[in-house]
Protein backbone atom coordinates (compact mmCIF):
# COMPACT_ATOMS: atom_id res chain seq x y z
CA UNK A 1 0.00 0.00 0.00
CA UNK A 2 1.01 3.30 -0.92
CA UNK A 3 -0.14 6.95 -0.59
CA UNK A 4 0.48 9.20 -3.98
CA UNK A 5 -0.10 13.22 -4.11
CA UNK A 6 -0.38 14.85 -7.79
CA UNK A 7 0.96 18.04 -7.29
CA UNK A 8 0.07 19.14 -3.84
CA UNK A 9 -0.13 22.72 -3.16
CA UNK A 10 -0.74 22.87 0.13
CA UNK A 11 2.90 22.44 2.07
CA UNK A 12 0.80 21.57 5.92
CA UNK A 13 -1.50 19.36 4.00
CA UNK A 14 1.31 17.20 2.67
CA UNK A 15 3.16 17.21 6.20
CA UNK A 16 0.39 15.57 8.09
CA UNK A 17 0.31 13.15 5.39
CA UNK A 18 3.48 11.79 5.90
CA UNK A 19 3.57 12.22 9.55
CA UNK A 20 0.03 9.90 9.34
CA UNK A 21 2.21 7.55 6.91
CA UNK A 22 5.29 7.68 8.59
CA UNK A 23 3.03 6.28 11.63
CA UNK A 24 1.36 3.75 9.75
CA UNK A 25 4.41 2.62 7.93
CA UNK A 26 3.11 3.77 4.53
CA UNK A 27 5.67 4.76 1.52
CA UNK A 28 4.61 8.49 -0.47
CA UNK A 29 4.92 9.43 -3.55
CA UNK A 30 5.12 12.75 -4.49
CA UNK A 31 4.71 13.56 -7.80
CA UNK A 32 5.95 17.12 -8.56
CA UNK A 33 5.48 20.30 -8.94
CA UNK A 34 4.74 21.15 -5.55
CA UNK A 35 3.35 24.55 -5.06
CA UNK A 36 5.59 25.37 -2.52
CA UNK A 37 9.57 24.53 -1.44
CA UNK A 38 9.80 21.63 -0.48
CA UNK A 39 12.06 22.65 2.70
CA UNK A 40 8.61 24.84 3.52
CA UNK A 41 8.13 25.10 7.44
CA UNK A 42 4.51 24.58 7.36
CA UNK A 43 5.90 21.22 6.16
CA UNK A 44 7.73 20.26 8.84
CA UNK A 45 5.81 22.16 11.26
CA UNK A 46 2.93 19.58 10.45
CA UNK A 47 5.08 16.61 9.57
CA UNK A 48 6.97 17.36 12.54
CA UNK A 49 10.08 14.85 13.25
CA UNK A 50 7.89 12.01 11.21
CA UNK A 51 8.29 13.57 8.24
CA UNK A 52 12.16 12.98 8.60
CA UNK A 53 11.81 9.17 9.13
CA UNK A 54 8.65 8.98 6.23
CA UNK A 55 9.64 6.56 3.20
CA UNK A 56 9.17 10.05 0.52
CA UNK A 57 9.90 9.26 -3.40
CA UNK A 58 10.10 12.45 -5.25
CA UNK A 59 9.24 11.95 -8.66
CA UNK A 60 9.58 14.90 -11.18
CA UNK A 61 6.45 14.81 -13.39
CA UNK A 62 3.50 12.33 -14.33
CA UNK A 63 5.24 10.52 -16.78
CA UNK A 64 8.16 9.70 -14.48
CA UNK A 65 5.67 8.42 -11.34
CA UNK A 66 3.52 6.39 -14.18
CA UNK A 67 7.18 5.05 -15.20
CA UNK A 68 7.78 3.25 -12.07
CA UNK A 69 3.94 2.46 -10.82
CA UNK A 70 3.56 -0.98 -9.83
CA UNK A 71 0.17 -1.93 -8.48
CA UNK A 72 -3.21 -0.49 -8.70
CA UNK A 73 -4.05 3.15 -9.30
CA UNK A 74 -6.55 4.20 -6.79
CA UNK A 75 -7.90 7.63 -7.66
CA UNK A 76 -9.99 9.38 -4.35
CA UNK A 77 -12.01 11.83 -6.12
CA UNK A 78 -15.62 13.62 -5.37
CA UNK A 79 -16.41 12.81 -9.50
CA UNK A 80 -15.86 8.86 -8.81
CA UNK A 81 -19.12 7.01 -9.00
CA UNK A 82 -18.21 4.33 -6.49
CA UNK A 83 -18.12 4.89 -2.85
CA UNK A 84 -15.52 4.01 -0.43
CA UNK A 85 -17.85 1.46 1.55
CA UNK A 86 -17.79 -0.21 -1.44
CA UNK A 87 -14.80 -0.31 -2.54
CA UNK A 88 -12.35 -3.35 -2.72
CA UNK A 89 -8.40 -2.77 -1.74
CA UNK A 90 -5.99 -5.28 -2.93
CA UNK A 91 -2.19 -5.40 -1.66
CA UNK A 92 -0.03 -3.13 -4.17
CA UNK A 93 -2.91 -0.70 -4.31
CA UNK A 94 -1.38 3.07 -4.93
CA UNK A 95 -4.03 5.49 -3.33
CA UNK A 96 -3.98 8.84 -5.46
CA UNK A 97 -4.83 12.13 -4.20
CA UNK A 98 -4.73 14.97 -6.55
CA UNK A 99 -3.93 18.72 -5.18
CA UNK A 100 -5.95 20.46 -3.14
CA UNK A 101 -7.08 23.46 -5.52
CA UNK A 102 -7.32 21.65 -8.75
CA UNK A 103 -7.92 18.16 -8.39
CA UNK A 104 -6.55 15.24 -10.31
CA UNK A 105 -6.42 16.14 -14.60
CA UNK A 106 -8.23 14.47 -17.00
CA UNK A 107 -5.54 11.99 -17.88
CA UNK A 108 -4.72 11.16 -15.24
CA UNK A 109 -8.71 9.99 -14.09
CA UNK A 110 -8.52 8.09 -17.25
CA UNK A 111 -5.41 6.11 -15.93
CA UNK A 112 -6.65 5.17 -12.72
CA UNK A 113 -7.84 1.59 -12.10
CA UNK A 114 -10.26 2.21 -9.97
CA UNK A 115 -12.28 6.03 -8.87
CA UNK A 116 -13.46 6.24 -5.36
CA UNK A 117 -15.32 8.55 -3.67
CA UNK A 118 -15.86 8.79 0.17
CA UNK A 119 -19.68 10.30 0.65
CA UNK A 120 -20.59 13.54 2.38
CA UNK A 121 -23.12 15.28 3.25
CA UNK A 122 -25.03 16.96 0.34
CA UNK A 123 -24.35 20.47 1.50
CA UNK A 124 -20.66 20.07 1.22
CA UNK A 125 -18.08 20.18 -1.36
CA UNK A 126 -14.79 18.27 -0.34
CA UNK A 127 -13.26 16.77 2.75
CA UNK A 128 -9.31 18.07 3.34
CA UNK A 129 -6.90 16.08 1.37
CA UNK A 130 -5.24 15.10 4.50
CA UNK A 131 -8.47 13.85 5.81
CA UNK A 132 -9.40 12.44 2.61
CA UNK A 133 -6.03 10.50 2.95
CA UNK A 134 -6.43 9.20 6.06
CA UNK A 135 -10.06 7.98 5.61
CA UNK A 136 -9.16 6.05 2.65
CA UNK A 137 -5.90 4.76 3.79
CA UNK A 138 -7.92 3.41 6.98
CA UNK A 139 -10.21 1.84 4.93
CA UNK A 140 -7.62 0.20 2.59
CA UNK A 141 -5.86 -1.11 5.63
CA UNK A 142 -8.67 -3.12 7.27
CA UNK A 143 -9.51 -4.24 4.36
CA UNK A 144 -5.75 -6.13 3.60
CA UNK A 145 -4.87 -6.85 6.95
CA UNK A 146 -2.00 -4.14 6.09
CA UNK A 147 -1.72 -2.30 10.00
CA UNK A 148 1.04 -1.97 11.62
CA UNK A 149 1.99 -4.72 14.59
Amino acid sequence: MRIALHEPDQAGNVGTILRLAACLGVPVDIIEPCGFPWNDRALKRAGMDYAEIAQVTRHESWPAFEARLSGRLVLLTTKAALPLSSARFALGDVLLMGSESRGAPDEVHARADLRVRIPQAGSTRSLNIAVAAGIALAEALRQTNGWPE
